[in-house]
């Protein structure tokens, strides 16, 4: 064992900025009393809740891409309301979709989205099941008459190509550009530029590729007859202001920055609601879900009352424009940590269109030590930093919810281990 003198001399002054704060002890939150039940079977104590979340200290940093972190203030008014919802009697869970209780959390949560987007009457608000990669059938499915109709695609990662094969199943679609030759690394200098077919029914993107870290910041004019441009926007959905009018249509999973996994939503204009191909299931029409509210069938109840909390949270922050802020504040710490770094930690992204949501960098000594890297900072509680199968490297997901100091937290990690590891 290295003696005290030994481990003050191995310190960096990065390094004592790592240490985990012990948890203080928290008040044991009173579990809501609900109306008595008749059961023949013993029933278990509630759990206490952590000594963590009691403090309003989770211990951890999770950078996952997704699921994701949510923010702690909702997750604990989530436990709060678990079992006796609002006075209900009833946990979310298990009450009905069609009662007048989850009526109204619908309701709100589809009233708060439109308030964060700004989004205009002539759009639907849909909450959906399936994932976004089930958007990328029924986009073209809604939206094209028929499969020999044209669709173009901008192909600028791993989603926007799996979204234009899956087209091409229900419309002839095509590549406007590919940015597959730099290895995903860019997108296009010039929108003009790009190979659009006039006769396409729209033009898709996907304004951040998770994986490979390239973001939009701002988005190409469609030249097809009909204007409309589609974007996938799973990965920084609700993380800055958008100007919704642009787009016929805006899908998103909801498990990156606004809610868990279980729950897509999508936001298409009305009159492009209704014109279906013969062949589109029931359950991908969009017109289906329209017609009922998003409540055709059972929806996933907790994942949308979740998605409610947090668009209340975005609301109390002062809207997105604050919400971008802060994201770039963020993101501008851990961009200007590797930038400095002078080649020890590299990200490949072209500059301008770096990801405020998706943070992908590689260490110059190679695989061994990236491993390191990361079984390193998840024992000081910085967790699911491992890059995507397809690319490897490191990845750090710093969505709206992923405060401040976990960021701060990070780059510290980052200077101390480039220090020790020269």
């Amino acid at each position: 064992m290295a003696s005290p003198a030994a481990a003050a001399a191995a310190a960096t002054p990065n390094s004592m900025l790592l240490h985990r704060p012990s948890p203080k002890a928290g008040p044991s939150a009173r579990v809501p009393a609900r109306a008595a039940r008749i059961r023949c079977q013993a029933v278990a104590a509630p759990a206490a809740p952590s000594p963590l979340a009691a403090a309003g200290e989770r211990g951890v940093y999770n950078f996952a891409a997704g699921p994701a972190t949510l923010p702690l203030s909702v997750l604990q008014r989530a436990q709060a309301e678990l079992v006796d919802y609002r006075g209900s009697g009833m946990s979310i869970m298990e009450m009905s979709h069609r009662g007048k209780e989850f009526d109204a959390a619908i309701k709100k949560a589809e009233a708060d989205l439109r308030a964060l987007l700004a989004v205009p009457d002539t759009h639907e608000v849909l909450f959906l099941q399936g994932g976004a990669t089930t958007q990328f059938a029924a986009a073209p499915l809604n939206l094209c008459a028929s499969p020999a109709d044209p669709a173009d695609f901008v192909v600028s990662g791993s989603w926007s190509d799996k979204a234009f094969k899956e087209a091409k199943k229900y419309s002839a679609a095509s590549v406007a550009w590919s940015g597959k030759a730099a290895k995903y690394t860019s997108l296009p200098a010039d929108f003009g530029a790009m190979s659009q077919n006039p006769e396409a029914r729209f033009l898709h993107i996907c304004s951040n590729e998770t994986i490979h870290g390239v973001e939009f910041k701002d988005y190409p004019e469609p030249r097809n007859e009909a204007g409309l441009l589609v974007a996938d926007m799973s990965s920084n959905f609700c993380s800055k202001p958008v100007d919704v009018s642009r787009f016929g249509l805006i899908y998103a999973g909801a498990q990156k920055n606004v809610g868990p996994s279980g729950v897509t939503i999508a936001i298409v204009r009305k009159d492009l609601v209704g014109s279906a191909q013969p062949i589109t299931p029931v359950m991908l029409d969009y017109k289906t879900h329209a017609d009922n509210a998003s409540l055709y069938n059972t929806p996933p109840c907790f994942a949308i009352y979740i998605c409610g909390l947090v668009f209340e949270d975005l609301l109390a922050q002062g809207g997105l424009a604050e919400v971008e802020k802060k994201n770039q504040h963020k993101a501008g710490i851990l961009y200007d940590t590797i930038d400095a770094s002078a080649g020890y930690f590299v990200c490949p992204v072209d500059k301008p269109v770096r990801s405020l949501m998706n943070v992908p960098f590689t260490l110059a000594k190679g695989a061994d030590s990236e491993k390191q890297f990361i079984a390193e900072a998840a024992k000081e509680g910085m967790l699911q930093l491992k890059g995507h199968r397809s690319v490897g490297g490191v990845r750090a997901s710093i969505y709206n919810a992923m405060p401040l100091s976990g960021v701060e937290k990070l780059v510290a990690f980052m200077k101390d281990f480039q220090a020790r590891n020269p």
